[in-house]
């Protein structure tokens, strides 16, 4: 139930701890809070309130020593200088989920706090340039040193978390020695450029360390691997090289590694052998090489793997199935080859992603048989055969994609098992026969209200155990009360004529249905206009014949039709036209005949590409106008009738007959020479005869040739 914070709670003027978090209050913070002067905590984080925070508000509230505001719908400035007199204040957590919260820490110039923080968030509040000047009030009698430390050492703050601002500069080789207790220290998402001090790893206490979407460059210190006490480690999206997981590698309690998009080499055998405690190991986009260990199988907590966009190699290794908490798991754009193992244990498996290796032949009948999977993502590889009923049996499944292997066959019916469907991506393979007409059934897009499964993922809370106690009071987490990773799935799919990738929540609203480029016949089945949610559609380059079903006006979100390179035939439905989403329209080299749709509403965008190979069809936007007179139509000429028997004709059909046809005459001919004695000696004297004329032929001629080079 949402509702708006009662006036009714300033009349608490004894009151000491106030938690409203996790609610869904929305509206302005009430003027009168600032009568709670005997407040000690505050926390009105993840709720709805929106309006500015009234500078007026908390510098009556000097009792307070932990305040969070964090994830609301705050805006306008708020400047931490009204906080300056909180002498108790430890902890301070601010934030909002809209971009629209700035918090000012210079203003007003000068100013001095009396608070001595022990934790401090300002993610999300539009911080730029330098860290904010009153950081070095929070060593006594000290200044800072550049852009982050004082000149002497502080051994009480042990969290800071200054993320999601364009904070710049370097960090100095002595950090370590200024900020010596730190446990949290979250410096992602600005502008940090130079190398990683090697001082960084001597913070013995260091918990959590996210450096990630900065510009640090250099090689990582290797004294940073040996930290005692480090549990996550992110160092993605930087500029960071070498190799990574080198002998001194040796994080025997890391739970969390990102070291993705950076331009790290080595193997994976050393963070396999001494990281077995890890959850989520992500080192996607880099140029790490060799094998995947046999040995990974016993990293048995890990529920996330992404080893994707590598130069790994050799056979994915059957150990890998015995992940049975394995949640996510990429291995895709690598050089791995061989047959795929079964994975039918792992039965936690949510996103599959095999795409752009090397892998060959038949997908085991037992492949998979997790009914949590989502994503099966295995094209561009060299699997051959037909597709197993296993695949049928994932009735959860939302996206397919098999595109560009060997696959060959009938599309099997058993597919229109996974109703849950929204991409299907069959094409560049060797499927022949008709389009089930089952199709229809398959949701492709059709949402539910509950459904929610591509925002977020993977959410891992991970929890860490410095705490603010007050005595009689609840106990809060000083700085950040989680660390929440999330894993966004990603897709490629081709829509519009350009192939696009589709990430996290948008998967929630894309659908489509790509049969291109296959080896298709028949009549495209009506009960396709079924798929009323259906966003793209390609059945390109196919040899599908009759017309087009009238029931695709029922397509009411469909944005791309790609229907050219068949063999289809009639006039185009004039009932598309109602199409209002659509952009991308092609029936292009056909047999259509007919007026073009009149060029209005999303007709009017299509272009004469669209239509070109049809030489029956006319009307603008082609050259070819269409005869407007009302004379009565006269009998069709002699060669038109014709033209258009052949246009008719069933090719199938016709190719069937020919064949049938010559292999009838030669079996003839060979019948009659086996009961003729006569006409078949006659034969092989004629062939006898040939073959000495051909053979004289050529050595005269080869005899008249040298003595002309001779001379």
């Amino acid at each position: 139930m949402k509702t708006s914070l009662r006036v009714s709670f300033c009349q608490l003027n004894k009151l000491q701890q106030l938690d409203l978090s996790y609610n869904l209050f929305q509206g302005i913070l009430p003027p009168c809070f600032n009568n709670l002067t005997s407040l000690r905590l505050l926390d009105l984080s993840y709720n709805q309130l929106s309006g500015n925070v009234s500078p007026s508000l908390l510098p009556n509230l000097t009792s307070l020593e932990y305040i969070n505001l964090s994830h609301n719908q705050f805006e306008g400035s708020f400047s931490i200088s009204s906080l300056a007199n909180h002498s108790k204040l430890q902890v301070v957590i601010l934030g909002s989920d809209n971009n629209k919260f700035e918090v000012e820490t210079e203003y007003p110039a000068g100013w001095v706090p009396l608070f001595q923080l022990k934790g401090l968030v300002l993610s999300s509040c539009k911080l730029t340039g330098d860290l904010p000047g009153f950081l070095q009030y929070q060593f006594r009698n000290n200044s800072l040193m550049g852009q982050l430390l004082p000149l002497r050492p502080n051994t009480r703050i042990s969290s800071l978390d200054i993320s999601h601002n364009q904070l710049d500069g370097q960090l100095q080789e002595n950090v370590a020695h200024m900020i010596p207790n730190m446990e949290y220290l979250n410096l992602s998402n600005n502008g940090f450029e130079g190398i990683l001090p090697s001082s960084i790893a001597e913070m013995i206490s260091l918990r959590v360390l996210d450096l990630s979407a900065n510009n640090f460059s250099g090689e990582v210190p290797k004294h940073l691997f040996a930290t005692k006490d480090l549990m996550v480690l992110k160092l993605s999206n930087n500029k960071l090289h070498g190799e990574i997981f080198s002998r001194d590698f040796n994080l025997t309690w890391l739970e969390i590694l990102h070291l993705d998009n950076n331009q790290f080499t080595g193997t994976l055998s050393n963070v396999i052998s001494r990281s077995s405690r890890l959850w989520v190991l992500d080192v996607s986009n880099n140029y790490m090489s060799g094998e995947i260990p046999s040995q990974i199988g016993n990293m048995t907590y890990l529920t996330t793997l992404v080893l994707g966009n590598n130069i790994f190699k050799g056979k994915l290794p059957p150990e890998i199935s015995q992940l049975h908490r394995l949640e996510f798991l990429d291995i895709s754009q690598n050089a791995l080859s061989g047959s795929l193992p079964s994975l039918k244990n792992l039965l936690s498996l949510k996103h599959l992603h095999l795409q752009g290796n090397m892998f060959m032949g038949l997908i085991p009948k037992d492949f998979l048989n997790s009914s949590n999977l989502l994503t099966l993502d295995m094209r561009d590889n060299g699997l051959f055969g037909s597709i197993p009923n296993s695949i049928s049996t994932l009735l959860g499944l939302r996206i397919l994609s098999l595109r560009g292997n060997l696959f060959s066959g009938f599309i099997p019916n058993h597919l229109c098992h996974l109703t849950e469907i929204s991409l299907m991506d069959l094409s560049n393979n060797s499927f022949s026969g008709p389009i089930p007409k089952c199709f229809g059934l398959i949701q492709f897009g059709e949402m539910k209200k509950e459904d929610n499964v591509f925002g977020q993922f993977i959410k891992m809370t991970y929890k860490w155990n410095s705490l603010l106690v007050y005595a009689s009071y609840l106990v809060k987490d000083l700085g950040p009360s989680s660390l929440v990773y999330n894993e966004k799935d990603e897709v490629e799919f081709v829509t519009k004529n350009r192939r696009d990738s589709y990430k996290g929540g948008i998967l929630e609203f894309m659908s489509g249905l790509d049969l291109s480029c296959n080896n298709l016949i028949g009549e495209i089945p009506h009960e396709l206009g079924m798929l009323s949610s259906i966003r793209a559609l390609n059945l390109s380059h196919n040899q599908l014949n009759g017309s087009i079903p009238k029931s695709f006006s029922n397509f009411s979100l469909i944005e791309s039709l790609d229907l050219s390179y068949n063999n289809l035939g009639g006039e185009i439905p004039l009932e598309l036209v109602e199409l209002n989403f659509l952009a991308v329209f092609s029936v292009a080299y056909n047999n259509i005949s007919g007026r073009v749709p009149d060029t209005k509403a999303q007709f009017g965008t299509f272009d004469e590409s669209s239509y070109e190979g049809n030489p029956f069809l006319c009307g603008a936007p082609l050259k070819r106008k269409c005869n407007t007179s009302i004379e009565p139509p006269c009998a069709p000429s002699q060669s038109f009738e014709s033209e258009a028997k052949w246009h008719d004709i069933d090719h199938v059909v016709f190719f069937a007959s020919f064949t049938t046809s010559y292999i009838m005459i030669l079996l003839g001919f060979a019948t009659i020479l086996y009961i003729n004695p006569y006409w078949r000696h006659r034969w092989f004297n004629f062939i006898e005869e040939c073959m000495y004329s051909c053979y004289y032929f050529a050595s005269d001629s080869l005899s008249k040739l040298s003595t002309y080079l001779y001379n």
